[in-house]
C-alpha cells in the first residue's frame, strides 16, 4: 500500500478520521423504485423537448431519484441527443469560421478528411505544429507545413495554429479547454468517435505532446512525441494513454535526444512496477538530426490500433501547473487540485482501493461499465473500509459528468464523495 506520511501523503491513522461520505446514506441500500425510475426518464425526455439541457435541471426533484441500470442508459441516450443538438447550433458559426475562442484566445485550425467513415464514427488526430519564440510569420509557415505533412488512411486530420507565438505555444492553460471544445466540435460536426481521438505534434508541437497527453490522458486514444523537450513535466499520468516518442539521435538542441533516451527508460522502469500500465513504443533514429525525414509518420498506424480506455482499474493522477478538476474516474472540486500533487486510485471488482491521496475530497465517479451497481461496494485505504454500500445512478449525476466535461462518451449515473 503507497501511503506514506512523506511528501504530504495522508498517515494510515488520518483516514480513520473522515468526517463524512457524502452519497446519501438513506438511500444506498434501497432498490430504485422501477416505476419511478421509469417516470423519471419519460420527465426527462420532456423537459428535453421544451428546454435547454443545463446544470439547473441537477436541481429539479426527478434529478436525485435513483435509477435502473437500463433507465439510467435511457437518460444517458437522451442528454446525449440533447447535448449535441445543443451544440450544433450554438457552435455552428466557429465551425464555419473555422476558429475557436476561449479567455481572450484564438485557435485557427485547418481540417481534412480522409478516408470512408467506419462504424461507430471517424479518428481524429489533432496535429501540432512547431516554431515558438518567433515572429508570427515563421509559426504560420510551420503551421502551414503541418498541415501536408502527414496523411492519414482514415480519420480528421486537424492541424490547428497556436493562440500564441511564444516559445511555449502549446502548454499553456489555455490550450486545454481549446483543445476540449475541439474535440466536441469534431465529435458532433464530423461525426468523431471520442473514443478514437489522437494526438501528435512535431518540435515544439512535440513540447506539447510531451506535456498535455499526461494531464489531458483521459482524452485521448493514444499520443505520438516528435522532436520535442519536455521541459519540467513527468511521465507518470501516461498509465492508460500509449505513448509513443519520435527522436533524431543527433536532435542535440536543448540535450533533446539525451532526454528522449532518459524518458525512454522512465517509461521502461514505470511499466516494471506497474505491468499493466505505460504502454510505449520508443523510436530514436541514430543519423538523424531535428529532421527525421518523415520516418516519424510510423506513429500514425501505431496510434491507429488503440481506443481510449476509459475506465482502466487504475488511475495514476499527477498534476501538472496547469490544473485539472477531473481525471478518467476521479473528481477534485473546484479549486482544490494543487499543482504537482498525486493521487492513485485502484478498481478491483467491487472494491476501490485509495492507495495514495494528496488531496482532502474527492469524488469516485462510477457506472455500469466498471462495476456491478446493483449490488454493494467498498472503497478501501490502508486496510480501512472507508465506504460499503451501493450508490445511486441519478440524472443528476449523469448531467453533472456530461457537462462538465462535454464528453458523450463519459457518462457516470454514480459518485461517492469521500471528504478526509
Amino acid at each position: 500500500m503507497n501511503i506514506y506520511p512523506q511528501q504530504g501523503r495522508l498517515p494510515p491513522f488520518f483516514f480513520c478520521c473522515l468526517l463524512q461520505l457524502c452519497i446519501g446514506f438513506k438511500s444506498i441500500a434501497q432498490s430504485p423504485d422501477i416505476l419511478r425510475s421509469r417516470e423519471v426518464v419519460t420527465e426527462l425526455a420532456a423537459l428535453l423537448e421544451s428546454s435547454h439541457l443545463s446544470t439547473a435541471l441537477t436541481e429539479l426533484p426527478f434529478a436525485s431519484t435513483p435509477l435502473t441500470r437500463s433507465d439510467s442508459l435511457r437518460a444517458g441516450q437522451l442528454l446525449v441527443s440533447s447535448f449535441k443538438a445543443q451544440l450544433k447550433i450554438e457552435r455552428a458559426p466557429e465551425m464555419a469560421a473555422q476558429t475557436l475562442r476561449h479567455d481572450g484566445f484564438e485557435l485557427p485550425f485547418f481540417t481534412k478528411i480522409y478516408g470512408d467513415k467506419p462504424e461507430g464514427g471517424r479518428s481524429l488526430y489533432i496535429s501540432m505544429h512547431g516554431g515558438g519564440g518567433a515572429p508570427p510569420t515563421v509559426n504560420d509557415r510551420q503551421w502551414e507545413n503541418q498541415k501536408k505533412l502527414y496523411v492519414l488512411d482514415e480519420g480528421v486530420y486537424v492541424a490547428p495554429r497556436a493562440p500564441t507565438d511564444t516559445w511555449n505555444l502549446w502548454h499553456q492553460g489555455h490550450i486545454d479547454p481549446l483543445f476540449e471544445r475541439l474535440i466536441q466540435n469534431m465529435v458532433v460536426f464530423h461525426d468523431v468517435n471520442p473514443d478514437r481521438v489522437f494526438l501528435m505534434g512535431y518540435s515544439a508541437g512535440g513540447d506539447g505532446v510531451y506535456q498535455l497527453a499526461p494531464r489531458m490522458a483521459d482524452y485521448f486514444a493514444a499520443a505520438a512525441m516528435m522532436a520535442g523537450h519536455p521541459n519540467e513535466t513527468v511521465p507518470d499520468g501516461l498509465r492508460n494513454l500509449p505513448f509513443s516518442l519520435f527522436m533524431g539521435g543527433k536532435d542535440a538542441a536543448y540535450k533533446r535526444n539525451q532526454i528522449a533516451s532518459e524518458w525512454k527508460e522512465k517509461l521502461r522502469q514505470l511499466q516494471i512496477k506497474d505491468s499493466e500500465g505505460y504502454p510505449h513504443w520508443v523510436k530514436i533514429f541514430p543519423d538523424y538530426g531535428h529532421w527525421m525525414q518523415k520516418e516519424d509518420a510510423a506513429a500514425i498506424p501505431w496510434m491507429h490500433q488503440f481506443t481510449r480506455n476509459k475506465y482502466p482499474d487504475r488511475v495514476v493522477w499527477k498534476q501538472d501547473d496547469v490544473l485539472h478538476n477531473r481525471f478518467y474516474w476521479l473528481r477534485l472540486s473546484k479549486g482544490a487540485a494543487k499543482a504537482r500533487s498525486l493521487n492513485i486510485v485502484s478498481l478491483k471488482g467491487q472494491i476501490i482501493e485509495v492507495e495514495t491521496v494528496e488531496a482532502e475530497k474527492m469524488t469516485i465517479l462510477l457506472n455500469d461499465m466498471m462495476l456491478n451497481l446493483d449490488q454493494p461496494l467498498s472503497v478501501v485505504a490502508n486496510g480501512k473500509t472507508l465506504f460499503k454500500g451501493r450508490p445511486d445512478r441519478t440524472v443528476a449525476n449523469l448531467i453533472t459528468s456530461l457537462l462538465e466535461r462535454g464528453d458523450p462518451g463519459y457518462l457516470f449515473s454514480s459518485k461517492i464523495d469521500l471528504n478526509f
